[in-house]
């Protein structure tokens, strides 16, 4: 496994371009990211978190319009991702009518427009990335088995499991370890918290604030 710096993305995007799985830090904890259009890369993320096939990926995007493209956005949708993307919000969104919905992602899908590292290297894939947090997740996992919060634990995982991680990017110590916060958004209908994390609930209220009914169920 190849250890990168911030600087070397391009090196990271390439190797996600072909077809390879590369580790990636966020302010929350590292990710496990492939192309989310290519099943045999994101088979790859499953099989090495040990991941039923029925928990489907996190889906990044680059940018909101990219959302506006693939997915029905309801008013508070366009609100919550104009107020809170980039960064660690998730949108749980229905796909449009007549878009075929990538099966490693779901439907809806659990959708994200990180910033930082993360938001960068989507940017330089130039399409949407597929990604779940470096560990063993549940029901496989034991005690012991926690996410990577630096390169080295990312390293760790990959020895242990033999996961077959290309590269991580070293970005040194992610210092939150807590999960995103999920605003499920149907569409037509008001948007509802559905896990606080990383943002705060008020945070998500006041992205809402500017149309007087909307409100988090």
């Amino acid at each position: 496994m190849d250890v990168l710096t911030p600087d070397q993305l391009p090196d990271a995007a390439r190797l996600l371009a072909a077809g390879q799985m590369v580790a990636v830090p966020t302010p929350r904890w590292y990710m496990l990211c492939a192309r989310a259009a290519d099943p045999s890369a994101t088979n790859t993320v499953f099989r090495a978190k040990q991941r039923p096939a029925a928990k489907p990926l996190l889906f990044l995007l680059d940018c909101p319009g990219t959302a506006e493209a693939l997915f029905d956005l309801s008013d508070d949708a366009r609100l919550l991702a104009r107020g809170l993307w980039p960064g660690d919000l998730a949108l749980r969104l229905p796909w449009k009518p007549g878009v075929e919905p990538i099966a490693a992602v779901g439907s809806p899908a659990l959708v994200g427009c990180p910033d930082g590292v993360l938001g960068q290297l989507v940017l330089l894939a130039g399409e949407p990335l597929a990604a779940a947090v470096c560990s063993i997740s549940t029901p496989a996992a034991g005690d012991q088995d926690r996410p990577a919060l630096t390169a080295d634990h990312v390293t760790g995982f990959d020895r242990i499991t033999g996961a077959g991680i290309a590269a991580v990017v070293d970005g040194g110590i992610c210092p939150h370890g807590r999960h995103m916060t999920i605003v499920d958004c149907p569409a037509g209908v008001a948007a509802r918290l559905e896990r606080e994390g990383t943002v705060h609930a008020r945070a998500v209220e006041a992205a809402l604030a500017p149309v007087g009914g909307s409100h988090v169920g």
